[in-house]
This record gives C-alpha cells, structure tokens and sequence, in this order.
C-alpha cells in the first residue's frame, strides 16, 4: 500500500512510522530541513521516541517536499496538518488541511484522504460538499506528546469515520483501520466507525475530559492552599473510589500544551447554540489557576523571580501554550523582575526577560524559583521553589 502523510509534527510522523513498517510511505512537509533529517535519520526528529525508532528500525519511509509526486501515486493521503485555535473566529484555523485537499484535487489523485488533524464537530461533512471531495474520511488520533509512537503502537483505541451519506466508503475506512492494527503491537484492539460528525465530537470531548480532570484537581489543590491543608492527603484519599481512580491527577500551574488549550475552546464553541455551564467553567477554571499560582508568588514580594523551563510538561520541548507562561506574564505585568532558564531556546530573551542557559547562575540570581514540574536538579534550592507537583509526575 502507497500512503503519503501531509505534516510531519509527532500526529503525522508517528502515523508514518507505525505505518512505514508494512507499507510505502511517504512524508511530505514544506521545510526542507526536516524533510533532510528524515531522510538521513537524523535526531531529533520530533521527539526522542520517533527519532531512536526511525534509527534503529528498517522503515519503507521517505520524506519529500514534492506534494503532488507524493499524493499523485498513493492510495491513501494521511492529513495531520496544524489547526491552531484561531481566538478572533472562534474556530479552528482548517486552512493548512484545505489547502491539502485542494492540491490533492489538482493534481487529479484518486486517493482516499483520512483527515487526522483536530478539526471542529460537522467539519469533514462541511467540506467534503464544500470541495466536491468524495473519497474522504476522519481519523481522529488520542496521542500523548511526547508519547505518540508509543500511542499508535498500543492505541486505547482505533476510530475511523466515514461521512454518513456515503456509506460506499465504510470499506475504505475499515480498510485504513486495518492498517493502522496491522503496525500496531497490542493486539485486542476496539474499533469504532461512527459517522464523522460524531468522530469530530469524540476527539474534542475526550480532551476536554482531560482538561476538565486537571481543573478539578487544580481547584482542590487551590482550595487546601488557601485553608491550609494538605492537599496531597485530600487527593490521595479522594483517588482511593476506584470510580476516580489514582491517575491525572497531580496538581499544576494549569493544562497547556498543543491541544487542550484549543479543543476545549473549540468545543465551547460548538456549544454557541446549546445550553451547557461544565464546558465554559473548563475553559475559565484555567485561567483562574494562573490567576491563583501569580498571586501566591506575588504575594512573596520577591525581588526576582525565576522560571524553571518553559515547557508545557516534563520531558517536552514544546512551549506552546505553557501554563508557567501565563503566570510569568501575570508577574511581569506587576513589575517583577524574571529571569528563565531554558536550556532548549535558540535566543537569549522571551517576552523580555532575559533567557539563561546556566543553571548555577540561574539558582543563584532568583529568591523565588518556580517550576510547574519538579526536577531533581533543583535539589539544593528547594528552600526557594514554588510548585504544585506532588507527586512528582505528570
């Protein structure tokens, strides 16, 4: 089978990975500095996890900027182009996977298109009138960054929709399901296709679930800060109901990250003509937090405050929608002094405070350092750390 991947974040190379082991792949991208560290092999490529594997594995995998030879020959045209939450319109920014499908239309391929970028609920049945595009279905993938080969080897589950009008394309889809069990190592695997409008609604639930899990224990940890309680004996005894189970659940500054950000904010919008209170209250709870986590600081009075990486998790290096970001900003807007370190950003400054890749210096120049994720390495200053991080896990 001939498959090309449009986008090669850690949704689309992951995808091409899993599926380079049983079949030919190609990856295309418009940055030809990663298409050459795909090809050679070349670390890092996303993340350390699809790196070490590409290296190490005999893949039939390719990477191009040519997208018209690459979606001219193949049966199916993988779609996992960034849709970034666009605040103005209220919706997803759908333009990078339009513009996919409308070179795919020029370049005459009868190839089956599965979208797997995050998309708004009633988007792939809206399109695919829109553009005349028949042979097209929603993939929605479930992956942890930093995690997602390992995701798509041992998937929670597999969803291929097929738009409920056609139902001559519930072949395809089983057929492109079959292929992503195929490179998966877990077996046993559940597999649903529901139509794509409902597809499109399990994605954004299923992460705004994630959000609203973290909000929760956000505001219970909020809530023992401010009555003087220990919040870890609260979360422990509270996780002990089976029905709540002992996982998600360790206190932050906040979520962040490429996607709950965004879905959650989509999903509210989805909700323009529909009664509801729990989707907003996610969305607003985690503004709140950094609200929270700024004024404890603040209220410190420190003469400079550190910020121990501004990633949006441990072992990341994606700095999107960082919730430390927010609360750095609330600092900054009272006059504080900050100073990050960072040791993975090219520049020496971020929003106008000074950026350090020295560790040592770093320590020593702040009276209050805060870290939305422990590290070992600030062992020796915890008499100066701030962070929520419990148990010491994300």
């Amino acid at each position: 089978m001939k498959i090309a991947v449009a986008g090669t974040g850690y949704v689309g190379l992951s995808n091409a990975v899993l599926l380079a082991q049983h079949n030919e792949v190609v990856a295309v991208d418009i940055v030809q500095s990663k298409v050459d560290m795909i090809n050679a092999k070349k670390s890092p490529i996303v993340d350390k996890e699809i790196s070490e594997y590409l290296s190490s594995r005999p893949l039939n995998l390719c990477a191009t900027t040519d997208a018209v030879t690459a979606y001219k020959s193949a049966d199916f045209i993988i779609i996992s182009t960034p849709t970034n939450y666009d605040a103005e319109k209220n919706y997803f920014d759908t333009s990078s996977v339009e513009a996919v499908i409308d070179t795919v239309k020029e370049c005459g391929s009868n190839a089956t298109i599965v979208i797997k970028s995050t998309i708004p609920v009633g988007y792939t049945e809206k399109i695919r009138e829109e553009k005349g595009v028949k042979n097209l279905l929603f993939s929605p993938e479930f992956l942890r960054e930093g995690h997602a080969l390992y995701d798509n080897l041992y998937p929670s589950r597999i969803v291929v929709s097929f738009p409920k009008n056609a139902p001559e394309l519930e072949e395809k889809a089983k057929e492109f399901a079959s292929l992503l069990k195929v490179g998966a190592i877990k077996e046993d695997i559940e597999v649903l296709f529901p139509n794509c409008t409902e597809a499109e609604a399990i994605k954004l639930f299923a992460n705004t679930y994630l959000a609203l899990r973290v909000a929760f224990f956000n505001e219970l940890d909020t809530y023992a800060l401010s009555r003087g309680l220990n919040p870890k004996s609260i979360i422990q005894g509270v996780c002990l109901d089976p029905r709540i189970g002992d996982f998600y659940n360790n206190p932050s500054f906040g979520y962040g990250g490429y996607c709950l950000p965004k879905d959650t904010k989509q999903l509210l919008a989805n909700y323009s003509d529909v009664p509801q209170n729990l989707i907003q209250a996610i969305v607003s709870s985690n503004s709140t937090r950094k609200d929270f986590i700024a004024e404890q600081i603040i209220a410190k009075k420190p003469r400079t405050v550190g910020i121990y990486r501004l990633t949006m998790k441990a072992n990341s290096d994606n700095f999107r929608q960082s919730s430390i970001q927010g609360v750095m900003k609330r600092i900054k807007a009272k006059g504080i002094p900050v100073i990050v370190y960072e040791p993975t950003f090219q520049g020496t400054d971020f929003f106008n405070s000074r950026v350090t890749k020295d560790l040592d210096a770093f320590k020593a120049e702040c009276d209050i350092i805060i870290a939305n994720r422990y590290d070992d390495a600030l062992s020796d200053v915890r008499e100066k750390l701030f962070t929520r991080d419990l148990f010491a896990r994300d």
